[in-house]
């Protein structure tokens, strides 16, 4: 195996260890932790304890945002499919297209919740409760639309 082979495959690894921490805490948040705490906690504690999940699972986000923009770059020139950033001369590029849209939402959706909904106030509004538990969802969806997206990528550019 080359060291251009072995590089390729640490940063693939990479891309979809990134994937797997944001996309994957998503699913967890929004499909077990958040109803197991409305469950289980009264209003106040059920906010402390998301908080406290949050404020950790924030910085892995952020960290691994970073991550998806550096291995994703290093991984853009490896199909011969790729026609370029933003391209729509075909399919692959087509889909890498929307994935990058769809990826640049979910940083504004993250960045939106961790640093506008829950650092400006200490007790938030029950609309901004709400709005910050829609915002988890659509950023849940978007997440697995580009997983979609990703399997059809690597769908085409082996075909």
């Amino acid at each position: 195996m080359s060291s251009d082979s072995i590089v390729l495959a640490l940063v693939i690894f990479l891309h979809d260890l990134f994937t797997a921490i944001w996309v994957g805490g998503l699913i967890t948040l929004g499909l077990t932790v958040l109803p197991a705490a409305k469950k289980m906690l009264a209003g106040a504690q059920t906010r402390q304890f998301m908080d406290a999940i949050l404020q950790r699972q924030s910085v892995l986000v952020y960290i691994s945002i970073l991550g998806l923009v550096v291995t994703g770059a290093m991984q853009a020139n490896r199909t011969p499919a790729f026609q370029g950033l933003f391209g729509l001369g075909n399919a692959y590029t087509t889909a890498l297209t929307v994935k990058h849209i769809l990826v640049a939402v979910m940083i504004v959706v993250a960045l939106l919740r961790s640093l506008g909904l829950r650092r400006r106030s200490t007790s938030p509004s029950p609309f901004q409760e709400k709005l910050s538990i829609r915002l988890l969802f659509l950023n849940l969806l978007l997440g697995v639309a580009v997983l979609l997206l990703s399997g059809f990528m690597a769908a085409l550019a082996s075909a």
